[in-house]
C-alpha cells in the first residue's frame, strides 16, 4: 500500500536539490503519491465513513496550486503525508492545518517581549471571574454548610490559623493580580503615547504637504486672474478696432452740415441750463470696479492649534489705524499714522506696493475680494482694484531684478519695513469719491452701495457705478426728527456719562446690506436707518460711551464701546440679547460663524467663543511672556474663518490662528 511505503516519509532536513520535496519533481512525485492515497481511502472496499477525506484533500489540492501555499505545506509536514490524511481530523481541521502554518523561520525571528508576566497571568489578571477562583463558576455552598464555616473558630487552634493563611494568600494573589494590572495599563499608556507621538509626525509631514497644495494653489489663481485681465484687454482692443473700422465705413458730413444755423442757436439758447448739463451717465469714470471672486479658499489654518502665531509682520513704523483682509493667507491692506497704505501677501509675508494718492492718513478702510476702498482724514474715499498690482507671488516683482528678491521674503520682523518696489500699484486705482467735508472715520460697501461716516456729522450714500453721491443723511438733523416725533427723548442726541475724549469719532461705525444701515455714534446709541427714506427705523439705547465697532448678521448685532462693553442685541425685538465688559475701552471688533474678536488696550485678543460660552486670550501677550518682550497694545482685529489679523501700536501685524 502506499501508506507503508517508506519512501512517502517526509523530513524537514531534506537537502533542498533535485530530490528535494521543493523542487518540481519532488512536487510532482508527492502530488501522485497523494491522490493515490486518496483513491485507496475512498475506494468502495474503504470505510464509508471516510467521505469528508475526500472532501478535505479535494479543497487541498485546490490550495496546493499556489506556490507559497506549497511550500508551507511541505514544510511543516512533521509525519508523513499518509498518516496526515489518515488522521480522524475534520475537514475544517485538515484545512486549517494546511492553511494556517507557521514556517520556522518565522517562529525563530519572533520580537523580543520585555514584559515580565506572561499571556497567561495577564489574562488571569484582566479576567479574574473566568478563572477558577472567580465567582462566576464558583461552586455555591449550601447554607448549611455556610452557617458551619462561620461557626467561631479558637484563635488557638490550627484551623483557625490555616484559615488565616488561606486568607493571606488570597489577598497576595489579589495584590499580584492588581500588580499586573498596573503593569498592563501603564504598558497600554506607553504604547498609546508612542502612536501618538508618530501620528504626531505624521501630522506634521501632511501640514507641510497641505501647505505645498495651497502655494501651488494660490500661484494657480494668480495666473488666472492674470490671464482674465489680459483676455479683457485684448477684447477692449478688438472692440476698440471694430467701432474705429465701422465709423470709417460711415460717409462724411458735408462741410453745409458743420455750420450752425440761427434757428439751431435760437433752439441751443432757449434750452434750459439743467437739459444742457451732462448726465452722471454719459461722463464716465476712469474704471468701473469689477469683482474677481477667489476659486478656492484655504484651509490650512483650521489645522492650527487654536492661539497659535501664523506669521508676524513689521508692517509700519507707528499706530496701526485700519487693516482688513480678503481670505485667510490672501491679500492685506493696513493703514497707519505714517500716512501709508500697504498691500501685503499674507502667504509669503511680503509687501506687495504701497497705494499712493490720499494726502493724509487713512482712518477707515474695507477690502472686499479685489475692491478696496479707502477713507482718509483728506475727506476723500478712494476706490482700488487690487488685481492689477504686478506682483509675481512665486518672488520676481514689478521693477526688480530676481536676484534682489529674497531679501523680501525673508525679511526680519525686527528690522525696518522693507520698501516694496515702485510702481506696483500704478494701475490699481479706479476713481475718487469727494463730497465730505471733515476725515473720514468710516465706511463699509456691498455690491455697488457705499456708505460713509464723517467728522462732518453727516453720512453719505454712494452709487459705485455712476461714481457719485446719492443721498446725504444728517445725524444731528435725525437726531431733532426723532425728538420731536417721538416726545420721549429716545432717538435724541444725549450726551453720555462718561467724558468725551479727542479720539472719540463722531461716527465711530457702521455697516449697510442693500436698504438697512446701522450707525454707532459718539453719543453711544446705534441707529438703525432706512436708506430707501432716508429716515431712522429704530434706536438702541445702551452704552454710556462712544460707539467704536459694529457688526450684524441675519439676527443679531454685536456693537463695542469706549464704555469698556460689548453688547449683542437681538434685531428681531431690539432688545440686548447678551454683553459682558472688559477693563478697557474697546476700539475694534469683530465675529465670523463662531467667535466674537475685540480690542481692548491690552496686549493681546479677547476671544468670546459663542458656541462654549467662554472668554480667552490670544496674541503675543501671551507667547512672548517666556521670551521677556512686553507687545505692543492691539488697536484692530479684524477675523475671518478662524484666520485672526491684529494690529498694534508699534505698527507690528500678526496672524494667528483662532
Amino acid at each position: 500500500m502506499a501508506d507503508s511505503d517508506p519512501n512517502n516519509a517526509i523530513h524537514d532536513d531534506a537537502p533542498k536539490g533535485e530530490d528535494s520535496i521543493l523542487s518540481s519533481r519532488g512536487i510532482e512525485a508527492f502530488t501522485r503519491k497523494v491522490t493515490t492515497t486518496a483513491s485507496h481511502l475512498v475506494a468502495p472496499s474503504s470505510d464509508p465513513s471516510g467521505n469528508h477525506y475526500h472532501n478535505a484533500m479535494a479543497q487541498v489540492h485546490k490550495q496546493l496550486k499556489k506556490p507559497g501555499i506549497q511550500r508551507g505545506m511541505f514544510t511543516m509536514a512533521r509525519t508523513t503525508p499518509t498518516d496526515l490524511v489518515r488522521s480522524k481530523f475534520s475537514t475544517a481541521e485538515i484545512q486549517s492545518r494546511a492553511l494556517s502554518y507557521l514556517p520556522d523561520e518565522m517562529l525563530q525571528h519572533l520580537p523580543e517581549n520585555d514584559n515580565a508576566y506572561s499571556l497567561f497571568q495577564g489574562f488571569q489578571a484582566t479576567f479574574p471571574e473566568l478563572s477558577h477562583d472567580g465567582k462566576k463558576h464558583r461552586r455555591r455552598v449550601s447554607r448549611g454548610r455556610k452557617m458551619l464555616e462561620e461557626s467561631p473558630t479558637a484563635p488557638d487552634s490550627p484551623h483557625h490559623l490555616h484559615k488565616l493563611k488561606k486568607e493571606r494568600s488570597s489577598l497576595m494573589h489579589e495584590l499580584e493580580m492588581l500588580g499586573i494590572r498596573k503593569n498592563m495599563a501603564s504598558s497600554e499608556i506607553h504604547e498609546i503615547d508612542n502612536k501618538i507621538a508618530n501620528l504626531a509626525g505624521m501630522r506634521r509631514i501632511i501640514l507641510e504637504r497641505l501647505a505645498g497644495l495651497e502655494q501651488e494653489e494660490a500661484l494657480l489663481e494668480h495666473d488666472i486672474v492674470d490671464m482674465e485681465g489680459r483676455i479683457e484687454d485684448a477684447q477692449a482692443l478688438v472692440d476698440e478696432a471694430e467701432s474705429i473700422a465701422a465709423a470709417a465705413d460711415t460717409p462724411n458730413k458735408s462741410d453745409d452740415d458743420d455750420l450752425v444755423t440761427d434757428q439751431d442757436a435760437d433752439e441751443f439758447m432757449s434750452k434750459s441750463i439743467y437739459e444742457k448739463l451732462p448726465s452722471a451717465s454719459s461722463t464716465p469714470s476712469k474704471r468701473r470696479p469689477k469683482t474677481m471672486k477667489r476659486k478656492s479658499m484655504p484651509i490650512l489654518h483650521e489645522h492650527f492649534e487654536p492661539g497659535s502665531m501664523i506669521r508676524e509682520i513689521k508692517a509700519h513704523a507707528d499706530n496701526i489705524t485700519a487693516l482688513d483682509f480678503d481670505v485667510p493667507f490672501g491679500t492685506m491692506v493696513s493703514a497707519s499714522l505714517d500716512d501709508a497704505v500697504k498691500v501685503w501677501d499674507l502667504n509669503a509675508g511680503r509687501c506687495i506696493g504701497l497705494l499712493e494718492g490720499h494726502t493724509a492718513s487713512v482712518r477707515a478702510l474695507q477690502v472686499e475680494d479685489n475692491i478696496l476702498a479707502t477713507g482718509s482724514m483728506d475727506a476723500t474715499i478712494r476706490l482700488w482694484d487690487l488685481s492689477r498690482a504686478h506682483y509675481d507671488p512665486q518672488g520676481s516683482q514689478f521693477g526688480r531684478d530676481d536676484e534682489d528678491d529674497d531679501g523680501m521674503a525673508f525679511e526680519n520682523p525686527d528690522d525696518q519695513p522693507v520698501d516694496p518696489p515702485e510702481g506696483s500699484m500704478a494701475d490699481c486705482p479706479l476713481f475718487t469719491l469727494e463730497s465730505h467735508v471733515d476725515e473720514i472715520t468710516a465706511l463699509h460697501f456691498r455690491g455697488d452701495v457705499l456708505v460713509s461716516g464723517s467728522a462732518d456729522k453727516t453720512l453719505r450714500q454712494w452709487d459705485l457705478v455712476k461714481g457719485r453721491c446719492v443721498q446725504t443723511l444728517d445725524v444731528m438733523w435725525a437726531a431733532a426728527q426723532a425728538s420731536v416725533s417721538i416726545g420721549t427723548g429716545e432717538g435724541t442726541w444725549r450726551q453720555t456719562n462718561r467724558p468725551a475724549t479727542k479720539s472719540a469719532d463722531f461716527v465711530g461705525a457702521l455697516q449697510v446690506f442693500e436698504s438697512a444701515l446701522a450707525c454707532g455714534t459718539a453719543d453711544g446709541m446705534v441707529r438703525l436707518w432706512d436708506l430707501r427714506s432716508g429716515q431712522v427705523h429704530r434706536s438702541l439705547v445702551g452704552h454710556t460711551g462712544p460707539v467704536t465697532c459694529l457688526q450684524f448678521d441675519d439676527v443679531h448685532l454685536v456693537t463695542g464701546s469706549l464704555d469698556r462693553s460689548i453688547r449683542i442685541w437681538d434685531l428681531r425685538t431690539g432688545s440686548i440679547f447678551d454683553a459682558y465688559a472688559y477693563d478697557n475701552p474697546v476700539t475694534s471688533m469683530m465675529f465670523d460663524s463662531r467667535r466674537i474678536v475685540s480690542a481692548a488696550g491690552e496686549d493681546v485678543v479677547k476671544v468670546y467663543d459663542k458656541m462654549e460660552s467662554r472668554q480667552w486670550d490670544c496674541g503675543a501677550g501671551i507667547t512672548e511672556t517666556d521670551t521677556g518682550r512686553t507687545p505692543a497694545i492691539v488697536e484692530r482685529v479684524r477675523i475671518k474663518d478662524g484666520y485672526l489679523i491684529e494690529g498694534r501700536r508699534d505698527g507690528i501685524v500678526g496672524a494667528w490662528a483662532c
